[in-house]
Parts: structure tokens; sequence; C-alpha cells
């Protein structure tokens, strides 16, 4: 189980992206900036985020590009104006991961872990017993759960998720829940 007491700067923090901090669309894409809408609250629970772990990063599926619905400069556009305005509220993410693989088999397509271990390979230092992955699907928390880490469910997208459940350490109704009982806990 997840203790957030224990929760310091040598932690690393995985970030699923649509459903966590932005509105996902149902059964479709986000396929361009004018399409990304973050959550009211994302940008100061990012920000609070910012201040307890060592390290934010993003995992996301991306499909969309693996289908040609957008391009890889559709989905780096997301991401460059997505981080300035993190950047911009005093909030970072040291690196987005995406897989826009379309078979489900595939290493890096969550529920398996190849992000993680490409994240790993970047970042030595992480330690997978010291990582949390917060996700708004069982796929995030499964991904979680292969590479070691303890998984938080926002239940921002499927609020009928059940829970208690053996993925899912923790549930917050969204991700500014989750980074406001960090913060309580470091107070």
């Amino acid at each position: 189980m997840l203790d957030l007491a224990t929760i310091n700067s040598s932690w690393t923090l995985f970030l699923d992206r649509d459903g966590v901090l932005n509105h996902d669309k149902d059964n479709d894409y986000i396929r361009s900036w004018e399409e990304f809408r973050f959550y009211d609250t994302t940008l100061e629970a990012v920000t609070m985020l910012t201040g307890i772990f060592s390290r934010i990063l993003i995992v996301t599926n991306q499909k969309g590009v693996g289908r040609g619905l957008m391009s890889l400069e559709d989905l780096t556009g997301i991401h460059t104006n997505m981080t300035a305005e993190i950047v911009a509220a005093n909030g970072r993410i040291d690196r987005i991961y995406f897989c826009s693989d379309l078979s489900d088999d595939s290493p890096n397509r969550k529920p398996n872990p190849g992000m993680a271990h490409q994240a790993k390979l970047d970042f030595p230092d992480i330690d997978f017993s010291k990582s949390i992955i917060v996700g708004n699907r069982t796929s995030d928390m499964a991904f979680g759960r292969n590479a070691g880490m303890h998984t938080v469910f926002v239940a921002t997208t499927h609020p009928n998720t059940p829970y208690p459940d053996p993925l899912i350490d923790l549930r917050f109704n969204s991700l500014y829940e989750f980074a406001a009982a960090c913060r309580i806990t470091k107070s």
C-alpha cells in the first residue's frame, strides 16, 4: 500500500495525459492544441507536485498518430504548448514519452512497461519502488504494476471503476485532490 507520507524528493511521478491533465474526448483523440483543454485545477496541481517530486514524466498512448488521424507535428505542438503553460504556472514536466504503436502487444504501449523502461534509460536514478503512476484507466494502473510502481487512480473519466482493486493503491477524484493530499503530508 502507498503511504503518501513516505514520498520525498527522491520519488518520481509518472502522469498519464488525457483524462488526467486535460479533458479526454470520448472515443476519439485530442488531435491539435485547439482541442486540448486542461482541467481547471491541473496547472495548480502540477505546480504543487513540482515541489514534491524529483521528476515528473508523462507517459501517454497516442494511437491517433499511428492511425494517421494526426501527425507527429500535431502531437509535438500539443506537448510544446502544454509544457509551456505548465512552466508559466511554475510547474514542470521533465520529459514526455508517447507510444503511437497500433498493436496492443507493443512493449511500449500501456499497460506494457516500455515507456517506464525508456525513462529509466534517460534517468538511471529512477527507482520504480519510489515511483507513482497517476492515471484514469486500469491500463495505467497495470502499467504501473508491470513496472513495479505504486498506482493512483483518478476517477475523472471512469468514476464507476471498482475500488478497492488490486491494481489501485489509492483513488482520488482528480489530479488536484492527489496533489493536495501529497502536500498535506508534507506540512
